[in-house]
């Protein structure tokens, strides 16, 4: 079967990034289903919108910003039942104690989405704040500062929960 130069790096950029988005639809959504469904649909409207990328260096950038409006229309569309998804799927630092890796997990769930987002754009994606501020349509600064405090955040629940511990 004869392809085309474009066909043929479209499904070298897709089996390249796949994961990298499966990964993040998962964090979005939290369910396994969804999230293919996800990726499935972004990499459906990247082929159609393929001829129009003007820089091939920022695909990856390109296609989380697809993935992003694609879970945004889901939620114009109807509400999502939320259900609880296989982290077994993703890797995170190793963990000290057991369960730990979990309890991180649940708290970055429990993160409002302003906050989750870049920082599991910059912690999974490896993107800088100003990558970050494009994708997201907003400003460098404010992407620090939704970074920052998604930090503390999970600080403060891990400080909380060590004192809960400790006080036991």
């Amino acid at each position: 079967m004869f392809q085309s130069p474009g066909q043929r790096q479209f499904e070298q950029t897709a089996r390249a990034y796949s994961a990298d988005l499966y990964r993040y639809a998962w964090w979005l959504c939290r369910d396994r289903f969804v999230a293919q469904d996800l990726v499935q649909e972004t990499f459906a409207r990247a082929w159609k919108a393929w001829g129009s990328l003007q820089d091939a260096g920022a695909v990856k950038s390109w296609l989380i910003s697809i993935l992003r409006n694609e879970h945004a229309r889901l939620y114009e569309r109807k509400r999502l039942d939320i259900a609880e998804g296989d982290p077994a799927d993703f890797e995170l630092p190793s963990a000290e104690r057991p369960g730990a890796q979990l309890e991180l997990e649940e708290f970055v769930g429990e993160l409002p989405l302003t906050y989750r987002e870049p920082l599991l754009l910059q912690v999974l994606g490896g993107y800088s704040c100003a990558e970050i501020a494009a994708m997201l349509g907003t400003s460098e600064g404010a992407v620090m500062t939704r970074l920052t405090r998604a930090r503390h955040a999970l600080r403060a629940n891990l400080d909380a929960l060590d004192r809960k511990r400790t006080s036991r």
